[in-house]
């Protein structure tokens, strides 16, 4: 795919700065995570923050609960100070976090940016003190605020009013878009609330997350309409493995494609033992396969028929994707653009060479009776044909050769970068 195809055009909105990462206005699309470990353990807090930093989260959220977690947060901001890792946290806080924010101080001042859940901040006449003290704390320590509503944890009051106004109505709304009105109202009011208490218009984002692809779409297309917050996408409660997965791509690709949507977070559930960053990794394919943005050259391969029978060719697609994510973290920084790099990895003569031919490196492997050679094509031209027991490390080191030579500072870029583009046989 050339240079030249359509880019997407971004709803217009406020730019929030979250530390030193930005959002909304003209900022590219930001991917963010959330941690999954006790925040009082500062030691694995600080462990698996890093490695969705490392894996491209620029954003990492905390939960902050308890009094043992709000003590810890300022340690683990200097923990990660200290081993170069820059990445902005938000705390999450729900039920008690006006004491916490209030009596840890320190804690306050570390993160660089709250969320704060209308629906759990408190119950009648609590509600808006409760609120009011997490909105006069962001403004003591200059940060901004997420009003992140969920349905799962929509106000019940407000809720049951809304209900006893729609039964009246001359007009009525079914039950599922009176939900959706409920959580755009909740999100909306509570902004206006943080305004009126003195939070400024650009400190503020908003999210209205739920589990159903079909609701998050209507609510995401009507809240963008109401409003110039930037946004914070994601389908709540994804679930694990591959439904988490295709239910996450569905919801925010639909709403990426119409420019809404301004950083995101893919809430899947990790199978026993699977690391977190997994869902880092899903929201940058996201990203970088509608062309949005480029975290790193995504490797796949045909999906095979009778003329593959041999794996290998999986393995070695496999192998690579597995060697390019792995040195992104450093190529980033000593290879500027190297994101882009397209790589085809096939399987037998049919679209082989031709697809090969268009990606900046390519390898035809022989499929099933044909010659066992491996022909490898170099910005469309045929260099080296490899053959043996070495192909994986001989194409590997091709691969080096030619990020080293093409993407060095003041090397000779590519004039026109390409996705990597490998269409089924």
């Amino acid at each position: 795919m050339s240079a030249s195809k359509t880019s997407i055009a971004r709803r217009l909105c406020q730019q929030v700065l979250i530390g030193n990462v930005a959002l909304g206005g003209n900022s590219p699309v930001v991917v963010q995570s959330m941690t999954n470990t006790d925040t009082a353990d500062a030691a694995s807090t600080v462990k698996q923050i890093i490695e969705l930093w490392q894996a491209g989260s620029e954003i990492v959220r905390i939960t902050v609960n308890s009094p043992e977690a709000a003590a810890q947060v300022a340690n683990i901001r200097q923990q990660l100070d200290a081993q170069g890792c820059p990445v902005p946290l938000v705390g999450d806080f729900h039920y008690n976090g006006h004491k916490l924010l209030s009596t840890y101080p320190d804690c306050a001042e570390a993160l660089a940016k709250y969320r704060i859940n209308p629906g759990n901040v408190g119950k009648g006449s609590k509600r808006d003190e409760q609120f009011s003290a997490m909105i006069e704390t962001a403004i003591q320590y200059d940060k901004p605020v997420r009003i992140g509503v969920n349905w799962g944890s929509l106000d019940q009051e407000k809720m049951a009013k809304m209900m006893d106004e729609n039964a009246i109505s001359a007009h009525p709304l079914s039950s599922d878009a009176l939900m959706r009105e409920a959580l755009i109202q909740s999100a909306l009011e509570s902004a206006k609330q943080a305004e009126d208490i003195g939070l400024a218009h650009n400190k503020i984002t908003i999210s209205c997350k739920v589990s159903d692809v079909q609701d998050l779409v209507l609510v995401y297309r009507d809240l963008a309409k109401r409003c110039d917050y930037p946004l914070h996408l994601g389908l709540t409660e994804a679930g694990m493995g591959s439904k988490g997965i295709v239910a996450s791509t569905a919801a925010l690709s639909l709403l990426l494609q119409e420019g809404i949507g301004d950083t995101i977070r893919v809430s899947l559930t990790p199978e026993p033992g699977e690391s977190r960053t997994k869902e880092v990794v899903v929201a940058q394919e996201i990203l970088q396969t509608m062309g949005i943005r480029s975290f790193t050259p995504l490797v796949t391969a045909c999906p095979g028929c009778g003329r593959t029978t041999s794996t290998y060719f999986q393995e070695l697609a496999q192998n690579i994707q597995r060697y390019l994510r792995e040195q992104m973290p450093v190529w980033r920084k000593q290879y500027p653009g190297v994101e882009s790099m397209s790589v085809a990895v096939m399987g037998c003569v049919v679209n082989g060479p031709g697809e090969s031919k268009l990606a900046n490196i390519g390898i035809s492997l022989p499929g099933t009776g044909e010659v066992p050679v491996a022909p490898v094509f170099v910005d469309g031209e045929k260099t080296v044909t490899l053959k043996g027991d070495a192909i994986a490390e001989e194409f590997q080191a091709i691969v080096e050769k030619y990020v080293e030579h093409n993407y060095a500072e003041g090397g000779k870029l590519r004039s026109q970068t390409k996705i990597i583009s490998i269409k089924s046989i």
